[in-house]
């Protein structure tokens, strides 16, 4: 079991990619599977986040709440820089209202959940994201009305429910982190938490690779039937990651972050939280039912960003690397 685990571990990168690789299979020649593997995707994540917390022992959550400078700068990165970004590259599909509404959602809205898997899995300070997700959640609900308003126009906040992003927060963060401190808190007394803790630990990887096979798969065939209206905005989503590569490492530098908390910031500012906002979108009028194909494309662009980011920015925040990069991008604009 043990070498298993390391086998997985070494080689996640492209088991990862195999994972993508399945659900996308999968999903475009059985699309009839689609269904179920919508309803598959909150249990699996859920069960994933259970895990990943598992690996995080409760009382450093607790120190890093107290780490204000890590806080303030995941909160200035997605609340004040993330914003501007959205409204420039959402510009280019500001003629057609259901592109620039599920641009907006998902692109306004930093992740609370593969995240810090994500973060942990690039030796990210994870612990220091995880005490920002109630902040980060609760900011997102009062504050992204009022950006859909300035960018989007006032008759768009009318169609947005509240309800799915208070259940995400219950059901994919509040219960698995309950369960998780009720697990360590066994492990300290009896075998049978330790046993859990260890089983789950093992399970990380094809945790993982399940979560990326089920989102893909799920949504692969919806995408591709609309694959013509939806690819201007491709192109922006990819923006969007190289640039808040760029603007995580500059900022950490300005912050003084050290290495750990340098990766979380890239990974929140990169990660977007479009799990949660999806329901947002399938809620809306009939007309604007690209809406929520355009939240599910970026799922699709994301996650292999995330894969292939998982391996670059190691290498990009390693031995000082972070200022080098930053530098040379600023050098290298043109005047």
């Amino acid at each position: 079991m043990v070498g298993l685990m390391q086998w997985m571990e070494r080689r996640q990168i492209a088991l990862y990619l195999a994972a993508i690789l399945l659900g996308g299979v999968v999903g475009w020649l059985a699309p009839t599977v689609a269904p179920g593997l919508a309803l598959s995707i909150n249990p699996v994540l859920g069960l994933l986040l259970f895990a990943t917390f598992l690996g995080v022992p409760m009382i450093q959550i607790g120190r890093a709440f107290l780490d204000i400078r890590f806080l303030g700068t995941v909160v200035a990165v997605n609340f004040v820089v993330v914003p501007v970004v959205a409204f420039g590259l959402s510009r280019f599909v500001a003629g057609d209202r259901a592109l620039l509404l599920g641009a907006l959602l998902v692109l306004l809205t930093p992740c609370v959940d593969y995240v810090i898997v994500f973060t942990g899995l690039a030796g990210g300070a994870r612990d220091r994201l995880l005490a920002a997700t109630p902040l980060l959640m609760l900011l997102q609900i009062v504050l992204l009305p009022g950006y859909l308003l300035l960018f989007a126009g006032p008759d768009t906040v009318s169609m947005i429910a509240i309800e799915p992003f208070l259940q995400a927060f219950l059901g994919l963060i509040v219960i698995p982190l309950l369960a998780a401190a009720t697990v360590q808190w066994v492990c300290r007394r009896h075998r049978f938490g330790r046993a859990i803790e260890a089983v789950m630990q093992a399970l990380m990887v094809p945790l993982m690779m399940t979560t990326l096979t089920v989102v893909i798969g799920s949504q692969i065939a919806a995408v591709g039937t609309q694959v013509v209206s939806l690819l201007p905005v491709v192109p922006l989503y990819i923006a969007f990651l190289l640039i808040m590569v760029v603007v995580g490492l500059t900022a950490s530098r300005l912050a003084h972050l050290d290495v750990p908390a340098t990766r979380a910031l890239v990974f929140s500012g990169s990660t977007r939280n479009s799990l949660v906002v999806l329901p947002l979108a399938l809620a809306l009028p009939e007309t604007l039912s690209l809406a929520a194909l355009a939240v599910v494309t970026q799922t699709l662009v994301e996650l292999v960003g995330m894969v292939v980011l998982v391996r670059l920015v190691p290498r990009l925040t390693g031995q000082g690397r972070a200022a080098h990069v930053c530098s040379t991008f600023i050098a290298s604009r043109p005047t």
